[in-house]
């Protein structure tokens, strides 16, 4: 196994001192911050090489766990198509290419809605590739496309290009009928650029220094990038901006948000110099979000809101006039959070959260109905996605479960037909039946019932018969909620006898808006505390033991990691904590940093409010690190180029683990950002080497 003489890097410590509210803290690692500096860099492939050497002897289980997801992909593939306009639009993916293909085909009738079954090895007639990733990618370490649109008349491509990880985006536009790209270049955008309607313009935002999107600009295509008009922009650092048309492409919709407060604005598509109207004045702690329908002849607004009503209602104003008189659609219902409304010509959808589930309905203009779309598996997501139409026949849905790969469905609307288009293949003998799901509750020290889901593979036993090794996963920030997906890696736990769990603690939005409130600010506690009741229950309940438990988060996830290490160290064997946000005091105390002053509404003001940096301070990893503690063995994972989380604190987190005597790993990928390494095989290659770290753990890298 280990070498007995691998010397595991030690980090110098420097002086210095952070000083707040009369509190001063040693930070001797606060150098490694120098992102510039050689010895930093230095430092991180030192560790590097520790943990490539600390982990040579699973390099043929890693092989092993790449080889299954590569041979249960259908490598060679295609989307299912969506139309737009005059074409049906899909990406292919080709074995042994890293990337994606993005085509599209002619539509041969117009009145055609039923998209053509493609297949990879039979020539598609009229095939145009708009954007071939591997081609753009060539010479680079890393490509993400941020933007990618294409002109209501099918003549013109708008795309954005990340190359180093770090999310600030190239803006380019494709003449599709030459392949050739204009002169037009636009540097340093967000993601999610748009031409306008009539393909005239492009509307994007850029940023601040702190990775704000703080304004919103329109570029005329053809002119130089030097001359774009400030259509909008936001000084209040608390703020993001974005900015994108409404499906009936009646407006420009600039929103404004913060995790607490939101404001909307309508710029008329046909006037995009117009000046910016607000839909609601911004209210502190009221959150809403508008959509364009024309119902009886008439411009309206649907309007989701929380104001008044903590699980949100739906409601309907004049367009012309929306601080005016609101009719309710759907009332505000406490244990349905309304998530969505999406407005289509005829009719709209709708989706919520009941009793932990995401559900979707269709919403009747007319009467305030909403029609359910059922589906007969207990855990399950779905949504509408891939809907640029306006007066579409049917909605397209993206449906999955823990045993179900994602599936792709059109649902007919006049028949209720649920037609299935596609499902993900899982080649080698896959067998949904041959896995299981459920769910199940923990109780915490104050009585809440925590939901905690769990998938297994049916030939090793149910859960409960006997301890299991058990992966265990958890997130718990921003009301994100941690959904029943699919994952081919997954598979290679799942077949090797590991449970599945996963932990639906306060902080998310599973159970409505309530659970967030419940998990954030100066409740964020009970974040940690129910991962901690979790893990306590799969033990006392015969599911497993800490000696064959290991934890996973990533980003808000991985403070997770970092503070149920410290709270209940005994419980895991392991915790693997990806890109974690582990040094979140420091960070949250400097709003020269990107994000700080936007989370502020979701960790409170630190910087401001002793109360609030004193409850962060008991909290935040790398402050509470202790010593004569055993700690589980723990791998970081973070990226260079990360600008949401800083490569820094994982690395100092690693450091002062160390300094306790903990067995504590780093890996920094070194061209890379906050989603990991580029290009799915690369992908493949990372996650291999966490799921063999993790088999490692639990006794089963033989």
């Amino acid at each position: 196994m280990t070498s007995p003489d691998l010397t595991a890097p030690v980090a110098p410590t420097r002086p210095f001192t952070r000083s707040h509210h009369g509190d001063d803290v040693a930070d001797h690692y606060e150098w490694l911050r120098a992102k510039d500096d050689e010895v930093v860099i230095a430092h991180l492939k030192d560790e590097n090489a520790y943990t490539h050497s600390r982990t040579a002897h699973l390099a043929g289980l890693r092989e092993d766990i790449f080889q299954e997801m590569k041979q249960r992909t259908l490598e060679t593939d295609l989307s299912v198509p969506t139309r737009r306009g005059n074409w049906w639009y899909y990406s292919r993916t080709v074995e042994g290419s890293q990337y994606g293909i993005h085509c599209r085909a002619p539509l041969a009738d117009p009145d055609d809605w039923t998209p053509p079954e493609l297949t990879a090895d039979t020539e598609i007639d009229g095939e145009q590739v708009m954007l071939d990733g591997n081609v753009e990618a060539e010479g680079h370490e890393f490509f993400s496309l941020g933007s990618f649109d294409t002109s209501t008349d099918g003549t013109r491509l708008l795309y954005g290009v990340d190359l180093a990880g770090d999310e600030r985006y190239t803006l380019r536009i494709r003449d599709l009928s030459t392949g050739t790209d204009l002169a037009d270049v636009v540097p340093n955008t967000s993601a999610g650029a748009s031409f306008s309607p009539d393909g005239r313009f492009v509307v994007y935002t850029t940023m601040d220094d702190a990775w704000r999107p703080d304004t919103v600009w329109l570029h005329e295509v053809g002119t130089d990038a030097a001359a774009d008009q400030q259509l909008f922009h936001e000084p209040d650092e608390r703020y993001w901006v974005g900015a994108g048309f409404t499906r009936s492409d009646k407006y420009l919709m600039i929103g404004v948000g913060s995790s607490i407060t939101s404001e909307e604005f309508l710029v008329p598509a046909d006037d995009l110099r117009a000046q910016p109207r607000s839909v609601w004045p911004r209210r502190e702690g009221v959150e809403y979000e508008s959509t364009h329908a024309v119902v009886d002849g008439e411009d309206v607004l649907y309007i989701l809101h929380n104001d008044g009503a903590l699980d949100f209602e739906l409601v309907r104003v004049a367009a012309s006039t929306p601080d005016g008189e609101r009719e309710i659609v759907l009332p505000h219902l406490p244990g349905r959070r309304l998530l969505d409304m999406s407005a289509f010509r005829d009719w709209g959808t709708v989706a919520y959260r009941r009793d932990g589930i995401v559900r979707m309905g269709l919403l009747d203009y007319g009467t305030g109905a909403v029609r359910e779309l059922d589906f007969d598996e207990p855990l399950y997501t779905v949504g509408a996605s891939g809907n640029p139409e306006w007066a579409p026949p049917m909605i397209r849905l993206g449906y999955g479960s823990f045993v179900t790969p994602g599936t792709v469905y059109d649902y007919v609307v006049d028949t209720a037909e649920l037609l299935l288009r596609k499902r993900q293949p899982v080649l080698g003998g896959f067998d949904p039946a041959d896995y299981g799901q459920e769910r199940v509750w923990a109780v915490t020290e104050d009585g809440v019932r925590v939901p905690v889901s769990l998938v297994w593979k049916r030939s090793f036993g149910a859960p409960g018969d006997g301890p299991r090794p058990v992966h265990l996963y958890g997130y718990g920030s921003y009301e994100h909620s941690i959904d029943p997906g699919f994952s081919i890696a997954r598979l290679s736990l799942l077949d090797r006898g590991v449970v599945f769990a996963v932990a639906h603690v306060r902080g998310g939005g599973e159970m409505g808006r309530q659970w967030y409130e419940d998990g954030k600010l100066q409740s964020k506690r009970n974040t940690f505390t129910d991962f901690v009741a979790v893990a306590r229950h799969l033990v006392d309940a015969g599911y497993t033991t800490p000696d064959r438990m290991v934890a996973e988060g990533g980003s808000a996830g991985g403070l997770l990691m970092g503070a149920v290490a410290n709270l209940a160290p005994e419980l895991f064997a392991g915790i693997l904590a990806d890109v974690p946000f582990v040094d979140a005091l420091t960070t949250i105390l400097d709003p020269s940093l990107p994000l700080t002053v936007i989370e502020w509404d979701e960790w409170g003001d630190p910087l401001h409010d002793a109360g609030v940096y004193e409850y962060m301070k008991s909290y935040t990893p790398y402050e509470n690190v202790r010593a004569g503690v055993q700690y589980p063995r723990i791998l970081a994972v973070t990226s260079l180029n990360d600008t949401r989380v800083l490569y820094v604190e994982p690395a100092k987190w690693v450091a002062r683990l160390r300094e306790v005597g903990a067995d504590a790993l780093l890996k920094c990928e070194m061209v890379a950002g906050h989603g990991g390494v580029s290009g799915r095989y690369n992908a493949w290659h990372q996650r291999a080497f966490e799921l063999a770290w993790l088999l490692d753990v639990l006794g089963l890298a033989a």
